[in-house]
């Protein structure tokens, strides 16, 4: 608390003067109010949200239930997504047999690239229920791009999609097309 000394009479005699005290106010509750108070804000105070992305997982397969049968996906029903070195991205929905320089297409990040190439490709699928994008980042792909290619899944609504390795004949008509 606070509180003021006085000190006391000298034990002189004589007129009684006004004496000017010293006040010593002791700061040590105000230190422990300021600490309390730091204290709540800090507990009370979102500092950051996450950012976090959703994946959509599959499920943990039983080990008493038959495997699930392999699902095959049609190419009219998917899309491929191959993501390359320096932010290049290629796309395609052909085979082995109908894959080549031309059949390999090269677009951008941008809402007029590969965002209207996967509506376009969803709107022309046979079954849009089943559609699929099939992401294939190269050994060269930056982390950058393959979160950009989540976040378009996201920004187009397709709760479809997977993430494998490129093919090695996918491989040899990436390399071909850029120029390794």
């Amino acid at each position: 608390m606070a509180e003021v000394q006085v000190k006391e009479d000298s034990g002189k005699g004589g007129k009684v003067r006004s004496k000017k005290q010293n006040p010593r106010v002791d700061m040590t509750p105000m230190v422990d109010l300021n600490f309390l108070m730091l204290m709540f804000f800090m507990f009370t105070t979102t500092f950051s949200k996450p950012n976090v992305m959703d994946l959509g997982l599959p499920a943990k397969p039983d080990k008493n239930q038959p495997p699930p049968p392999i699902t095959e996906i049609k190419l009219s029903n998917s899309i491929s997504i191959v993501l390359g070195k320096d932010n290049r991205i290629f796309y395609h929905q052909q085979d082995q047999q109908g894959l080549n320089d031309q059949t390999l297409i090269e677009t951008n990040f941008d809402r007029e690239g590969i965002r209207q190439v996967i509506e376009k490709a969803k709107a022309g699928a046979a079954d849009k229920e089943k559609f699929t994008v099939i992401i294939k980042p190269t050994d060269d792909a930056v982390y950058k791009n393959f979160v950009d290619i989540l976040d378009e899944m996201a920004v187009t609504k397709n709760e479809r999609y997977g993430v494998t390795d490129v093919k090695p004949w996918e491989l040899a008509i990436y390399k071909k097309k850029v120029g390794e």
